[in-house]
């Protein structure tokens, strides 16, 4: 059987990411009730809303979900209490060492996931204990590894030097796209950028509709020396183009970042002076469908796309 599906004890091995303004109970609900694995976004989140989202999902699934915690949320370790009072069972962390939390999380428990971007963390999750990897690539959207590595050549980096499962994400928005990862080593995807797009997300209409719109070359990414972040083409993203070619600090960036962008633009549907983090994939992404649709469409689109490739036949 596929590790990813029997460690997380759902039907397809597609992990909808947590994503920030953007996936809540209800978007993390259907992907569960669709047979993937749904995860509330908590980096968005002050700890009295996260216990509500838990909450939500529990009364509206009885399907396996997650919380997905960036460790360097100033409310992580709040975050931590919350969770394990919930009894939530699936947790996934990123921006940060996994040797923080994953013993506790494991004492009690809890399957854990860490994102990586490069081989030395993916070998520090390893040795940090937790149960599987997620490899993103530099196409994600959201914040990035600073290496740039595209997901095409990081995944078959990640097979060779860590043995847990391993769950690729980064411009996968598809079935092809998914057999793709699963040919370079993965067992299972993980996808933002197409859930931003569904009719669940608790994305503003605003900002769906821009992602949808956007073509090749409309997300960049910026603020690498910060924590570089894909953000797309909008009045803040060549403001911040502007100040990074007039070499701006680390300090001049925050401040020229401010609080509340990115909930100003993703979840308030400011399209001018909002932070609007999508992935290259968008360019790919034309309609706004349920979380259920995509889902489908996804593995059966694997599916065909899988037998044709096993009849190919090259003997001429």
């Amino acid at each position: 059987m596929n590790r990813i599906i029997k460690l997380f004890n759902i039907k397809y091995p597609v992990i909808q990411a947590g994503m920030v303004w953007c996936s809540g109970w209800k978007l993390a609900s259907a992907v569960a009730e669709a047979g993937g694995l749904g995860l509330i976004g908590s980096g968005s989140m002050y700890p009295e809303i996260l216990d509500e989202h838990i909450k939500k999902i529990k009364d509206s699934t009885d399907k396996p979900f997650g919380v997905n915690l960036p460790l360097i949320y100033p409310y992580a370790d709040e975050h931590i209490k919350v969770i394990l009072k919930n009894n939530v069972k699936i947790v996934f962390t990123s921006a940060g060492n996994p040797a923080k939390y994953t013993s506790t999380l494991k004492q009690n428990g809890i399957t854990v996931a860490h994102v990586i971007s490069n081989v030395k963390f993916a070998k520090k999750a390893e040795d940090a204990g937790v149960d599987v990897v997620v490899a993103e690539g530099f196409e994600a959207g959201g914040h990035n590894g600073i290496e740039e590595t595209t997901t095409m050549v990081l995944i078959p980096l990640i097979r060779k030097n860590v043995n847990i499962p391993l769950i690729a994400a980064g411009g996968i928005n598809d079935g092809k796209s998914m057999l793709a990862a699963f040919c370079l080593g993965a067992e299972g995807v993980q996808i933002g950028s197409r859930f931003v797009a569904s009719l669940e997300s608790s994305a503003h209409r605003n900002f769906k509709q821009k992602v949808i719109d956007s073509g090749d070359g409309d997300t960049m990414l910026m603020m690498k020396k910060l924590m570089p972040v894909r953000l797309l083409k909008n009045k803040f993203y060549y403001d911040v183009l502007d100040a990074e070619n007039k070499c701006a600090d680390a300090e001049k960036l925050k401040e020229l970042l401010g609080k509340g962008r990115a909930r100003k633009g993703m979840y308030e549907g400011n399209l001018d002076e909002g932070e609007l983090e999508i992935g290259q994939v968008s360019a790919l992404i034309k309609e706004i469908k349920s979380a259920g649709e995509i889902v489908e469409d996804i593995i059966n689109e694997f599916l065909v796309v899988r037998k044709k490739i096993s009849e190919l036949d090259f003997t001429g």
